[in-house]
């Protein structure tokens, strides 16, 4: 580095030693030298040496060394490093909360995430600085997935199954955040923003049911919030409750015509309760229809039936004799034996 400034001047004293050595070779004279040419001739040799470790000194003309540059590098390649080191000074959590949000913004991640560790650090109990480190993890696992390095994982020490849970440092950071947010609203029931950001740390987790109802606390302690509305119909379709999700949505577009977001989800919504009262009116008359189709084939096996009960049993007659035939009595007057039998006529 002391170095590289002390070459500056040397260069520019070179450069201009090597100008005057020029001149006077050229016009051959000197304000010593005119008198004498033997003094010209002999000073000639020392005129080109000096010449020669002027260029070696000036690169030829070269610019000089870009010392700005060189710092620039330095800085950028420690820049993780002194980031955490001035974090370290920082005592006010809401000025590291500040600094790693601002980070983010600036897609600077690493960074962030030191400022943001930071943040919990001096305020275990902040819990938007959870929240916002567990966004930092999510996009620094999607960095290292697309450049093909290998997503760190934890183990979840505290579970009772047999083997351990394996999340990741984003999945860890919400379920702080959700901590945070639970113990926050314990003491400030009424404050809907912690409401609302309990429902988005609930979505980040995959817990929809939850953020249903934490994103429903907040609509009702200020309905006329159109971002409210809109994260409350979103999490409803999500739940498959579309007909539900239609009315926070035209809420969030009254409350604001220009947001494209519940106008698309709005729409969605529409489309799936479309979808729902189809499928269930085709499930009502495939049951009405099968129900009828039941009743007419066990009618209609119990009528066929008939005829095969009667053809198994023998038909009943009766014991009196037609009309014009005499009754014979069986042998010994058995009255066992009454079936008429026909006499033949005589000749």
């Amino acid at each position: 580095m002391a170095i590289a400034w002390l070459l500056i001047p040397m260069q520019m004293a070179a450069k201009l030693f090597f100008i005057y050595t020029y001149i006077c070779w050229q016009a051959d004279s000197s304000f010593s030298l005119r008198a004498s040419p033997l003094n010209i001739n002999f000073m000639k040799p020392i005129l080109v040496f000096f010449g020669l470790i002027t260029l070696a000194f000036a690169g030829c003309g070269g610019a000089p060394v870009n010392t700005n540059a060189t710092i620039a590098d330095n800085s950028n390649t420690a820049a993780p490093v002194i980031a955490t080191t001035q974090f370290a000074e920082v005592t006010d959590a809401n000025i590291a909360l500040a600094e790693g949000k601002r980070l983010l913004d600036e897609n600077q991640t690493e960074t962030a995430i030191a400022a943001l560790k930071r943040a919990v650090e001096i305020d275990p109990d902040l819990a938007e600085a959870y929240f916002n480190l567990g966004i930092a993890y999510d996009l620094l696992k999607m960095q290292m997935e697309q450049e093909g390095r290998v997503v760190e994982t934890t183990s979840n020490s505290n579970s009772k199954e047999k083997e351990k849970v394996k999340k990741t440092r984003s999945e860890l950071a919400f379920e702080d955040a959700v901590k945070a947010y639970k113990k926050w609203i314990d003491k400030n029931p009424k404050d809907d923003n912690a409401y609302y950001y309990l429902g988005r740390t609930y979505a980040k987790l995959m817990k929809d049911e939850e953020a249903e109802e934490a994103f429903q606390e907040a609509v009702d302690l200020k309905p006329e919030d159109t971002e409210y509305q809109t994260e409350l119909g979103s999490i409803l379709i999500k739940l498959a409750q579309y007909r539900d999700a239609i009315k926070p949505l035209k809420k969030a577009i009254e409350l604001d015509e220009a947001n494209g977001r519940a106008i698309d989800l709005l729409e969605d919504a529409e489309a799936g309760r479309k979808r729902v009262d189809y499928i269930s009116a085709n499930k009502n008359s495939n049951t009405t229809v099968g129900g009828r189709g039941s009743n007419s084939n066990s009618n209609t096996s119990s009528n066929s039936a008939a005829p095969s009960n009667s053809s198994t049993k023998a038909p009943e007659t009766t014991d009196k004799p037609k009309k014009n035939e005499p009754e014979v009595k069986s042998k010994k007057g058995d009255p066992k034996d009454s079936r008429p039998r026909t006499v033949p006529k005589p000749n």
